[in-house]
């Protein structure tokens, strides 16, 4: 199945698009702290319709260097979410997903 990037033109295998996300397109993903929890929240957000997703990190409250020491990894997470909504949520002519 081939399908492409939501913010470029480059195409390939989930997987692929996947890494290419990751390794690409990081500067899409919000971060920001909830004040009362103390946890850092990260948000992707859909570039077709806008709908977005938060994603609690606990273990940034009590390691101020968690996010950077695994935004590699937080990034894959927010990404597949992001993938899946796609292929479930949007046509195929709207953003390049095969199904």
């Amino acid at each position: 199945m081939s399908v492409r990037c939501p913010y470029c033109d480059l195409r390939g295998d989930r997987a692929t698009v996947h890494q290419h996300l990751v390794e690409a397109h990081g500067d899409r993903l919000g971060f920001s702290w909830h004040e009362r929890s103390g946890y850092a929240i990260a948000t992707v957000t859909c570039p077709l319709c806008g709908a977005n997703w938060d994603q609690p990190i606990r273990k940034a409250r009590r390691d101020p260097g968690f996010l950077e020491e695994f935004a590699y990894e937080i990034r894959l997470v927010l990404f597949d979410l992001l993938l899946h909504h796609l292929r479930g949520e949007h046509r195929e002519g709207e953003w390049g997903g095969a199904r």
